[in-house]
């Protein structure tokens, strides 16, 4: 991504964003709400032009070959897109069928194999907890096994159990070799999966590195009688409140 801009009416929302990531990682996009994580990840997969800007995905441009982007991405939204009156297999399936897939019922017991669901897997996807249709939904995103997942804020909503789930099943991806772009409010989660991290901060790209790196960007850590490490959270908050400072 090189110079992506994008306004709604009057107001700027992408400010001429930069990144790279790199094939079977986990990219982690950090920010507040309204930071434009979300028009970031429509713009990736499609769904929304950009006013400015050169981005490819797997390759491909997204204006000009968008087809070509589809085809190579899976997408997890914030909100559980599952059909509530179908059963998981069913969900499963159904996608399976879409994407033009031979021996479809196959693929959907394999994943719900994977995911821990075929027990629930011949009830309705409405009588699923907010953890298990979360799973149902990453599971449906991986039907085709396509080699870059989209997952905007995947556990927002979930309890810890269901979230440590989720993690789980995204280092997984990860070590399959899937490329996983992720998007999170919550810093902890970042801080457990991401290789690489960018916080986005009314509409640029203030900082981009490795936990690591970022840490590196934080005041030294205050040595007591044992040696206190930042937290994610505080390194976020320490180069927010910086850049704001600028």
């Amino acid at each position: 991504m090189r110079g992506l801009q994008k306004s709604y009416k009057n107001l700027h929302v992408l400010k001429g964003v930069d990144f790279d990531v790199e094939k079977g990682s986990i990219f982690a996009l950090l920010g507040s709400n309204g930071s434009g994580k979300t028009t970031i990840v429509k713009i990736l997969t499609t769904l929304l032009k950009q006013d400015s800007g050169k981005v490819t995905v797997n390759g491909f441009d997204v204006v000009s070959k968008p087809g070509s982007v589809r085809q190579s991405i899976s997408l997890t939204g914030q909100f559980a897109a599952v059909d509530e009156i179908l059963t998981g297999r069913e969900n499963l399936i159904m996608i399976a069928r879409l994407r033009h897939l031979k021996k479809p019922t196959k693929i959907a017991d394999d994943l719900l194999n994977r995911f821990g669901l075929t027990d629930a897997s011949d009830r309705r996807a409405s009588t699923y907890s907010g953890g298990m249709r979360r799973r149902l939904d990453i599971a449906m995103s991986l039907v085709g096994k396509s080699p870059l997942i989209f997952l905007d804020e995947p556990t927002t909503g979930l309890d810890p159990e269901a979230r440590i789930e989720v993690w789980k099943i995204i280092k997984e991806l990860a070590d399959g070799g899937t490329t996983v772009f992720l998007t999170t409010q919550y810093l902890d989660e970042a801080e457990q999966l991401a290789d690489r991290i960018a916080i986005l901060h009314r509409g640029e790209i203030i900082v981009s590195g490795t936990l690591t790196e970022l840490k590196k960007l934080f005041p030294p850590a205050k040595v007591e009688y044992i040696e206190k490490q930042q937290t994610l959270e505080e390194i976020f908050l320490a180069i927010v409140a910086k850049k704001e400072e600028t």
